[in-house]
């Protein structure tokens, strides 16, 4: 009988029988200096602190911090780094304390390993903002030593290994955040081997179908495909040979995630890819890098827009190689061309670029002018100015999915942005006053508007004027984290002064109609003890609480005065727009599935955009007149609320009653099959939920499209649904609808 572990990608099927004496050998394999009686004292602290302690698959747990030291020494790190992969646990699932491990193995260990731990879960409330600050101290970390995030990484490629002995749904949740952040951070760091594990092992345990069947068409294509490969191979060999250039040639299949990746992106079948294979030559030196380029120019008809030179202009991860797409045997094919040093660095990233000597010198602020970290560093630099943890991890996602551009400033330097970016992203790269005072930009001499695309090889210049300032429409205009969370700190602190200046003014006119003086209460020992106990360090706090509506003015009065001042100041209600917007906020409303924490009087909707169901991660944001809408966590509108956190406010489901339902939409992508309308129909019924609406479309290229609403009643339910839908023969991916359009909201309004 065929199990899961049978058919796991090939990351997991290598490597067997990794023990201490194995960390040792791939030390000594890559000529990297270490002391046996030090890295024999950490493996023995760690076999005796996770000594009784066992793994989901029954293995002791040494298994795990074993293996991630062997990962790390594999990918040439050093000594440290390997102690670290050893340790790395037991500061989160041992008695071990921080000192006690610096006392032990010195103080550069501890400092790896904290910064390595997770935060402690139960100082929050939730399970994403506990995540969310786990990456922001894992980027301060790497301010120190970056080795921090690739000793993360090790650890989580490992536990997606073994990932199979966890429960569906974990694996699914820990898949879906291993492809949103894990695999995009070791892209960014170039480390393309562990990249592609990552990604593949994700898409096993997400689509584990679509996987097998993928899989199964490649190697049908490559047995079928062996002549023609080998002739190409025997070709380049002969020509090269000829023209006296040493070089090594092999060739590739690409991974399994970017073949299903780019067939969902062009919508296409494998039948119709033909570049998934890909030619490599390693040269000796750069010269023979472009002349190998000629060579294979003048044997196959290259298709145009296919060549990218990008050692002339390398990624900002240092990635630099010669890519073109010829024409060979009827057949396209990928060849790229790099130096073997060149090829070092776009496997193992900044595993090969970055040697540390004695462990100094690891830090991403003592790396002088080496661009292999910048992006590292630019986000230390926005992550300073973004509060929330949430926002935080929400930006990084973003960041995470660049396709680059190269654009030129009038003096000639190179910046690369993401795909989609645009001359406000290059005003705020050049300097933040510049972004903030972009009054306009020539792109190529040419006047544009702000919100226009950059192009590969466009020229930027960028107009300012002392009396420009951000808008929130800005916020829609910009491609990277930099400029959005720049952008963002302007309007937070531009709403703080202004709701600072509305909460005083609401003040002192409530104390005027009481007869009192601002001057005196504010200076009076009563504020002072007003203020410590809730938890404000100045007035300017409290007057933007008042401003923002988060509280009463008169509850402020009561607390002072020390009686009830209610039923005069309710009678003297300040009349400005804010406070009527605070009274409506303080209407008393129906109860229902949502209870804001600390309010028991606040009205609450969810959100038409994303339609969130209980179970799933919410997020409150205070309307203007409309009391708090409530979002899911992962609702693509959340990320335009986040810009001002004043507003975000604690919300959690109520008990609900079993008869509840809720509408959610579901898009499932398919291939063509006759039936798989009903089978999915079968499924739903199965699973007992209620189709509200269906539409069904075909697609030129042979697949479809089904759109869902169903009735579910929570998010375990609904999950379940989804489960289901993915093991139905033809199902490519089922989709959770985050709704935005009019069309969109159309489609569930025609249910009421």
């Amino acid at each position: 009988m065929t199990t899961l572990r049978d058919t796991l990608p090939p990351p997991v099927q290598a490597r067997k029988g990794i023990n201490f004496e194995s960390i040792l050998q791939r030390l000594d394999d890559h000529g990297r200096p270490y002391s046996r009686d030090v890295l024999s004292e950490v493996y023995a602290f760690t076999e005796r602190m996770h000594r009784d302690q066992t793994r989901r698959s029954g293995e002791p747990y040494i298994t795990h911090p074993v293996y991630v030291a062997y990962l790390l020494a594999d990918l040439k790190f050093d000594a440290t780094s390997v102690a670290v992969g050893l340790l790395h646990d037991v500061l989160e699932d041992t008695l071990t304390t921080k000192e006690s491990l610096a006392e032990s193995f010195g103080g550069d260990v501890a400092e790896l390993v904290d910064g390595v731990t997770k935060i402690g879960r139960q100082a929050y409330v939730k399970r994403d903002e506990a995540q969310a600050e786990t990456f922001r101290k894992m980027i301060l970390a790497s301010a120190r030593d970056i080795r921090v995030i690739t000793v993360k990484l090790a650890d989580r490629l490992h536990n997606m290994m073994t990932l199979e002995h966890m429960a569906p749904e974990k694996r699914r949740r820990i898949s879906r955040e291993t492809l949103e952040i894990y695999a995009p951070i070791a892209r960014r760091l170039g480390m393309a081997r562990v990249q592609g594990d990552l990604e593949d092992l994700a898409f096993f345990f997400l689509y584990p179908h679509q996987y097998a069947e993928l899989d199964e068409k490649v190697r049908e294509k490559l047995r079928v495909s062996k002549d023609a490969i080998d002739r190409i191979h025997g070709i380049l060999r002969k020509r090269l040979g000829a023209a006296g250039i040493d070089a090594e040639i092999s060739y590739r299949v690409k991974r399994p995630y970017s073949i299903f990746r780019k067939l969902h992106r062009q919508d296409i079948d494998l039948d119709q890819l033909y570049d998934y294979l890909a030619f490599r030559i390693i040269t000796a030196d750069l010269k023979d890098t472009y002349a190998a380029f000629g060579i294979v120019h003048q044997t196959w008809r290259p298709l145009p827009g296919r060549f990218k030179d990008y050692i002339a202009m390398p990624k900002p991860n240092l990635y630099q190689s010669l890519h073109t797409t010829v024409l060979g045997d009827g057949q396209p094919f990928e060849v790229q061309i790099r130096t073997r040093e060149m090829d070092a660095v776009a496997e193992e990233g900044i595993a090969a670029h970055w040697r540390y000597k004695e462990g100094k010198g690891g830090g991403v602020n003592g790396g002088g002018g080496d661009t292999g970290i910048l992006w590292l560093r630019q986000l230390l630099e926005w992550q300073q100015e973004v509060q929330d943890p949430r926002t935080f991890l929400h930006q990084l996602k973003i960041d995470l999915y660049p396709e680059e551009v190269y654009v030129f400033t009038p003096r000639g330097e190179v910046y690369s942005f993401p795909r989609g970016a645009t001359p406000l992203d290059f005003a705020y790269r050049i300097h933040t006053d510049l972004g903030h005072q972009c009054s306009g930009a020539r792109v190529n001499g040419r006047l544009v508007p702000l919100k226009t695309k950059l192009q590969n090889g466009d020229m930027v210049e960028i107009m300012s004027s002392p009396s420009r300032r951000p808008s929130r429409d800005w916020l829609s205009h910009v491609a990277t984290s930099r400029a959005r969370s720049k952008i963002r700190h302007w309007l937070n602190q531009q709403q703080k002064r202004e709701a600072e200046g509305i909460g005083k003014r609401l003040l002192e006119k409530e104390l005027r109609r009481l007869r009192l003086s601002l001057r005196r209460v504010v200076e009076s020992d009563d504020m002072a003890s007003y203020l410590q106990a809730e938890g404000l360090a100045r007035i300017e706090d409290l007057y933007q609480r008042l401003g923002y509506g988060k509280i009463a003015v008169r509850q402020v009065i009561d607390r002072l005065t020390g009686d009830d001042a209610e039923g005069r100041v309710a009678k003297q209600a300040a009349s400005g727009p804010i406070r009527r917007v605070v009274e409506r906020l303080l209407a008393p409303s129906a109860s229902g599935p949502i209870t804001v924490k600390g309010e028991n009087d606040l009205m609450a909707s969810l959100a038409k955009c994303c339609n969130p169901v209980p179970g799933e991660a919410i997020i409150g944001y205070i309307t203007r007149g409309r009391g708090v809408s409530i979002h899911a966590s992962d609702c693509p509108n959340v990320r335009n609320l986040m810009y001002d956190p004043e507003r975000i406010i604690e919300v959690e489901w109520a008990k609900e009653s079993e008869e509840s339902v809720y509408a959610v939409g579901l898009s499932v992508h398919t291939q063509d099959h006759p039936g798989i309308l009903a089978r999915l129909t079968e499924v739903i019924a199965k699973e007992q939920g209620n189709i509200k609406l269906c539409k069904a479309t075909t697609v030129e290229t042979g697949h479809g499209l089904i759109e869902f609403v169903l009735e579910v009643r929570n998010h375990g339910h609904l999950n379940k649904i989804r489960a289901s839908m993915q093991t139905v023969s033809g199902v490519i991916d089922v989709q959770r609808r985050m709704h935005g359009s009019r069309a969109d909201e159309g489609m569930y309004n025609s249910l009421d």
